[in-house]
């Protein structure tokens, strides 16, 4: 009889233990994630390059959602050019169970931060625009960079120069030296980019065979009115001498030329202009002619690998199939050279 009793219990332990991990299945199913959430961390929100990426990302969160037949929330944190604010917004993030995080870091050298709290968070990270040093790349393998070849950039800017002076040298060259005069705004020291374009852009237009001479360079960190005051500060010291303006962006391109428009030194009375980036601003000059060109830095392409990779790896699925351009960890979003004869291809472009 004892035996009995005790196989009459066992049986309804098992039979209370099947019935409690049912209900745990079943509260797992409803708990289900049903939709996907993402945190972006901007380093600058009045960064006109960085404000129209985020615009792209929020425009590509439409087409993403239908379809993976899920909702997709983006939230986008603006550090204000603050690291110590930007970690509190990864901190965030983390707490909050987000399930992927995009950095546009403040400062790129200290990514390992992140990068650490991100990997013990189990998040997978995206950084993008402003790139980690690979060790900190390195750290983690669910860790991704979207951005482009600042060689490329360099190289397409002075070859835009390289091609105006060849057909435009009388008109360029002002003082007849057969020398090309050239002032230069620069972006942020720290930025990886800034130092890069700068570079090649220089370089390339002396693989033309053209002979130059720097009359000034500066720091406008990709802004207009640090690089307003520094043009006004060039044309006071050599005026007319001044027969190109190389800018690291478009933004800085634009107070180049408000302060020659100030002078009566734009369009054809004055140097040419060049920039990167291909902002709605920088299209515009070109139109206008006070402008020459600029490359385009495309916003909506890597907005839109940006968002696949975090998607992809919220879903646990392998980015590359969603982001056939990802090469290990590396995206690298191609540029293209905008002068008067394509422009308006690009403005149509960013129109769709």
């Amino acid at each position: 009889m004892k035996k009995m009793k005790s196989r009459i219990a066992s049986i309804c332990l098992a039979l209370c233990l099947a019935a409690l991990m049912a209900g745990c299945a079943g509260v797992e199913k409803k708990e289900e994630k049903t939709g996907i959430k993402i945190g972006v961390a901007i380093y600058r929100g009045d960064d006109a390059f960085i404000s129209s990426l985020c615009a792209s990302l929020e425009n590509a969160v439409k087409d993403k959602e239908e379809k993976l037949g899920k909702k997709v929330v983006v939230n986008i944190a603006d550090a204000k050019n603050s690291q110590s604010s930007q970690n509190d917004q990864v901190d965030d993030f983390i707490s909050k169970g987000y399930d992927a995080i995009c950095v546009n870091m403040v400062d790129r050298t200290v990514a390992a931060v992140i990068v650490d709290k991100a990997k013990e968070a189990g998040i997978p990270i995206i950084f993008f625009n402003r790139e980690p040093v690979e060790e900190d790349m390195a750290i983690w393998d669910q860790t991704y960079y979207v951005g482009t070849d600042a060689r490329e950039a360099g190289k397409l800017e002075g070859q835009i120069v390289a091609d105006a002076w060849k057909s435009q040298e009388s008109r360029i060259d002002k003082n007849g030296d057969g020398k090309l005069q050239y002032v230069m705004l620069e972006g942020e020291q720290v930025h990886q980019d800034s130092l890069i374009r700068t570079e090649y852009s220089v370089k390339t237009i002396l693989n033309e065979g053209i002979v130059t001479e720097k009359l000034a360079s500066g720091t406008g960190n990709w802004m207009r009115s640090p690089a307003y005051e520094l043009m006004q500060e060039w044309i006071g010291q050599y005026g007319s001498e001044i027969e190109v303006v190389l800018s690291n962006n478009d933004e800085m391109a634009m107070g180049a030329i408000e302060a020659l428009e100030e002078n009566g030194m734009s369009g054809g009375n004055g140097p040419i202009v060049v920039g990167i980036d291909g902002t709605e601003d920088g299209l515009e000059k070109i139109i206008k002619g006070e402008m020459a060109g600029t490359v385009m830095n495309d916003a909506r392409g890597q907005a839109e690998s940006i968002l696949g990779i975090a998607c992809a790896c919220a879903e646990g699925e392998d980015p590359k199939q969603e982001v056939p351009e990802l090469k290990g960890q590396y995206v690298r979003v191609p540029h293209a050279p905008v002068t008067a004869d394509n422009v308006q291809e690009f403005i149509d472009y960013k129109n769709k």
